[in-house]
């Protein structure tokens, strides 16, 4: 008879939100538990870094603001709290009532995840099905890190959802919910997919 495996502590939301703000490394929250975030390649860092500035100089003027990966998010319907690469919003942020810190949101219009090779089921399966499930999330895009190539992912008008690619660096990526158009070759600027 082998020996009973000790129960896996659940953290209540609450309990997540005060381990977090002190804490030296992000963690992901869902379903009671925490998921730490390893950082990052530098190749990760500069995609993320690309997309960042440039969606955030191609929003000026419009109600719409990029926001990069310090931003926490909720999904309410999954309970799902992560960190999108780079997160838009447009118009107020609206807080999450259950973080007294106010420094968790709840209604992003776009997101963007960059696909490393250690989060891509992650960032595919449970980030992607929350995403979707957020009402006012119109797009949300995947870049990979290895390879010229984006995915985007719109809420159609009858709720579901049309997938499109973008791939080379010649190509370039449309999000009609912001109204921005963003060439791949500015996604992977600086960086050398020859090293690994």
């Amino acid at each position: 008879m082998g020996m009973p495996m000790p129960p896996v502590k659940r953290f209540s939301p609450r309990e997540y939100y005060e381990l977090e703000r002190p804490a030296e490394y992000k963690s992901d929250f869902y379903d009671g538990k925490l998921f730490a975030m390893a950082g990052g390649t530098a190749r990760h860092s500069l995609i993320t870094s690309n997309v960042n500035r440039e969606v955030g100089n191609r929003l000026k003027g419009t109600p719409c603001r990029a926001y990069e990966s310090n931003l926490r998010l909720k999904a309410i319907a999954t309970g799902l709290r992560t960190y999108p690469d780079v997160s838009v919003y447009c118009g107020p942020l609206q807080q999450d009532p259950e973080d007294t810190e106010g420094e968790t949101y709840t209604n992003p219009s776009v997101l963007f995840e960059v696909l490393s090779p250690s989060t891509e089921g992650y960032d595919r399966v449970l980030k992607a099905s929350s995403y979707r499930q957020i009402e006012t999330v119109k797009s949300y895009v995947l870049i990979s890190e290895t390879e010229p190539r984006a995915e985007i992912f719109e809420r159609q008008a009858d709720a579901s959802w049309l997938r499109r690619e973008a791939r080379g660096l010649e190509a370039t990526l449309a999000i009609s919910a912001i109204n921005v158009r963003l060439p791949l070759a500015e996604i992977y600027e600086g960086v050398d997919f020859a090293s690994s």
